[in-house]
């Protein structure tokens, strides 16, 4: 027997064959569990696809999780299809296929720029959790793992303070509900990725992986694994916290120093 043997588990922004989203969805589908991938464009059946081949039982949806209405459908689909919901991994945001990744100054950042990063880094994470609970809080169970970033809630680049602003408050975010959820038998807890090596990874952001204590930028298996033991229904005690997955980069503060 599987440890997540039949478990129901939702993972969005799950579309990119070499992004978190869908390691961490082939990690919890090889373990038993069955799969509701989402994302904005229609290659999330490519994946869904992909993970059936390898015997994984996955439903893909297309879907933009900053429409309240998109969010619910999903949500009452997968439980009209599966008869309920056990993991929740929010993945979605960072960026949309086909959109260039804009740098602005604090004082230049566009407010409009500004709304969008919010709502696609933030308010996904708050539509999904808050259409998912109502169930879980009735079933006295729940895993949600919430992919936030080591950029805002322990670290900063130059360029977009938008986005740390989003990715720390998912980190405040899933601390609330945490508290307001433990006794329902909830866990809620958030993986804080660094440099990781995904299709995403520009250029710029090779050669800060480099400078890593590992000398190297991770995998998003090696995130899916955190994701993986976050969702097992033998973490009961753990909820509220952060998990920073980078190598041991955000622990480092004289960079000068070499082994």
């Amino acid at each position: 027997m599987k440890n997540l043997q039949n478990q129901i588990a939702l993972v969005t922004g799950a579309g990119s064959p070499t992004g978190i989203g869908f390691a961490s969805a082939r990690a919890l589908g090889t373990d038993g569990a069955i799969l509701a991938l989402v994302s904005t464009t229609d290659r999330i059946h490519e994946r869904a696809s992909e993970l059936e081949k390898q015997g994984i039982c996955a439903k893909g949806y297309i879907a933009d999780l900053t429409q309240p209405e998109a969010v619910q459908f999903i949500v009452d689909d997968i439980h009209a299809t599966f008869g309920r919901l056990d993991i929740c991994v929010n993945n979605a945001g960072m960026t949309v296929v086909g959109e260039e990744q804009d740098e602005y100054t604090v004082d230049d950042f566009p407010l409009e720029k500004w709304h969008r990063s919010l709502e696609r880094n933030l308010t996904t994470c708050f539509l999904v959790t808050k259409a998912v609970l109502p169930r879980m809080r009735a079933r006295k169970y729940g895993r949600i793992i919430n992919v936030a970033s080591t950029s805002g809630p322990v670290q900063a680049f130059v360029g977009n303070a938008a986005y740390h602003a989003a990715k720390a408050g998912m980190w405040g975010y899933t601390r609330a509900c945490a508290l307001e959820t433990a006794a329902d038998g909830i866990t809620i807890n958030v993986i804080a990725p660094g440099w990781i090596a995904t299709g995403s990874q520009l250029e710029s952001e090779v050669a800060p992986g480099l400078l890593t204590p590992m000398k190297r930028s991770g995998t998003p298996d090696e995130v899916a694994y955190a994701v993986r033991f976050l969702s097992d229904p033998r973490a009961t005690y753990i909820t509220g916290q952060i998990i920073i997955v980078d190598g041991g980069n955000s622990v480092t503060e004289d960079r000068s120093w070499k082994p």
